[in-house]
C-alpha cells in the first residue's frame, strides 16, 4: 500500500527583491535585465524578483517611500535597502545588496 506523496513546499527566497519601474523605458528594461544577470551570477537559486510598474499601480510606491525609478528595494533579508538607476554597476549593486560577489 502506497502512501499518499506530501507536496513538496517551494524553496524559500534568501533574496526578496522589488523593483520598482514606470513603464516599458529604456532604464526600466536595462534595470530588469541588469538584476536578473547580476542575482542568475551571485544568487543562483536564491532570491525572488517582484516587478511593480508604478503607471498601473501607483499607491505602492508609498510603502517603501519610492521617490525615484527605477528602484530596488531588498525587502529580504533585512534591513531594507534602496538601489536607484538602472543597477548597470554590478559592483554597486552588490555592495548596495550586501552580497559577495562570485569570484570566477
Amino acid at each position: 500500500m502506497k502512501t499518499p506523496a506530501t507536496p513538496s513546499k517551494p524553496p524559500v527566497a534568501a533574496f526578496e527583491l522589488r523593483l520598482y519601474v514606470a513603464g516599458h523605458t529604456s532604464k526600466s528594461v536595462a534595470a530588469l535585465t541588469n538584476l536578473r544577470r547580476i542575482c542568475e551570477v551571485h544568487l543562483a537559486g536564491q532570491y525572488r524578483i517582484e516587478v511593480i510598474d508604478l503607471l498601473k499601480t501607483p499607491q505602492l510606491a508609498a510603502g517603501d517611500q519610492i521617490l525615484a525609478v527605477p528602484t530596488l528595494v531588498r525587502r529580504l533579508p533585512h534591513p531594507i535597502k534602496k538601489i536607484i538607476g538602472d543597477l548597470s554597476n554590478e559592483e554597486s549593486v552588490l555592495v548596495g545588496l550586501d552580497v559577495q560577489p562570485v569570484q570566477p
